[in-house]
């Protein structure tokens, strides 16, 4: 929960037309009125259909497996690496790439629950980046495809940085000393 905004975030958030600021509302299902808190969104939080915003898009679509070939047959022969790559990323290194991996595999393999799994992780990646929930719910995106829904996430934070082989801690030491990823080649055309 957030706590309430002093009186100078409630300003900026005024600046800035968000809502709900001034007003609080009870955190719902606390009964107990000593403990009661108000809600106050945070000022970066805004209202979607009062602001104009936009959600981002996803950098790759779906079915863009051409675009990454061998991350696409690691996913599809050994699902669990991926999604433990994911995971990891996701979680901000609160949780291990082998650990998530191991649990996953399990889930694929004894029950059907696999894709509720994994799709709670890309509605944690859509959060932390303002994606649209595309082409359809997360649920039946893993559910109908989940090769190609793992593909896609795996793309979209190697797009934004991320060296998925190296996991969260090495990510972040990277980005601490100012090393960048060496860029990605795009066969071009030839001659």
């Amino acid at each position: 929960m957030y706590p309430t905004a002093p009186p100078d975030d409630e300003k900026y958030a005024a600046d800035h037309n968000h809502q709900n600021i001034a007003n609080p509302v009870p955190v719902p299902g606390l009964n107990n009125p000593s403990v009661l808190r108000t809600y106050t969104p945070p000022p970066y939080a805004y209202n979607t259909q009062s602001s104009g915003h936009v959600r981002g898009t996803w950098s790759t679509g779906l079915c863009h497996c051409c675009d990454d070939p061998a991350n696409c047959m690691i996913t599809a022969f050994c699902p669990c690496i991926t999604f433990g790559q994911i995971a990891e990323i996701v979680s901000q290194g609160s949780t291990s790439c082998a650990s998530q991996g191991v649990c996953y595999g399990v889930l694929l393999a004894t029950t059907a629950n696999a894709c509720l799994y994994s799709c709670f992780y890309r509605s944690r990646l859509r959060g932390q980046y303002d994606l649209e929930e595309a082409p359809c719910v997360d649920c039946l995106v893993h559910f109908c495809c989940a090769t190609c829904a793992l593909c896609q996430e795996y793309r979209e934070l190697r797009n934004r940085g991320f060296d998925m082989g190296i996991g969260w801690e090495a990510n972040m030491d990277r980005r601490r000393r100012g090393v960048t990823a060496a860029p990605t080649v795009v066969p071009g055309m030839t001659r």
